[in-house]
């Protein structure tokens, strides 16, 4: 079954998916997406910024609804610095092309944006009500990696957050566009987060 998100308004959440030769997954992220943004009752669009495919990810994206634009600068930060600036919605939710986060349920995220939240950080542990699939996650990364990162960042920027690595979150566009944030690398989630906090955006999980 197909989904289209809302279109008799401008889009009012843009879905963000960085995209690098994920032709066996960014179509299924795409359509779950679409049926996300419809179930959530918003108008929206997914962007998807493809950072240099070479293995039919445009076309797959295009085919199944997305709006495709290139990112020429490489990296994971970047590509997804290029997708937030070509949104046309005020809030956006992002997250990987690989199907390993649910597009489908935006609607949490949606609610809390609307709530009055900036950043609302999604949670994979269990501490935080989230939930880990069988081999999802390496035993280093669920058991000692994010849970010390994660306790760091609520130290030492008082945040109420249980997993800051999470790669799946919303925000608004312009308070995070505002932020500045500068790396091209896996590291721009990190950032996002520190700078969130260090200049006072309202943080939800």
């Amino acid at each position: 079954m197909e989904y289209a998100s809302p279109l008799s308004a401008p889009p009012e959440v843009s879905v963000v998916i960085p995209c690098l030769n994920e032709v066996q997954t960014i179509a299924i992220c795409v359509a779950k997406a679409l049926r996300g943004l419809a179930e959530a009752g918003v108008a929206g669009e997914v962007v998807v910024a493809d950072n240099g495919s070479t293995d039919g990810s445009r076309q797959a994206a295009t085919s199944a609804g997305a709006r495709v634009v290139a990112v020429a600068r490489r990296g994971y930060g970047a590509a997804l610095q290029g997708g937030i600036e070509a949104a046309a919605g005020r809030y956006v939710i992002m997250a990987d092309a690989d199907d390993s986060y649910d597009f489908s349920t935006l609607r949490p995220f949606v609610e809390a944006l609307h709530g009055g939240a900036q950043l609302v950080i999604g949670c994979r542990l269990p501490s935080g009500g989230g939930s880990i699939a069988a081999g999802a996650m390496p035993f280093l990364h669920r058991h000692v990696g994010t849970p010390a990162l994660t306790l760091l960042a609520r130290l030492l920027f008082d945040t109420r957050i249980h997993d800051i690595n999470c790669g799946m979150r919303g925000f608004d566009r312009q308070a995070v566009l505002d932020l500045g944030l500068r790396t091209t690398g896996m590291e721009f989630a990190s950032e996002m987060m520190v700078k969130a906090a260090t200049h006072g955006l309202r943080i939800a999980e």
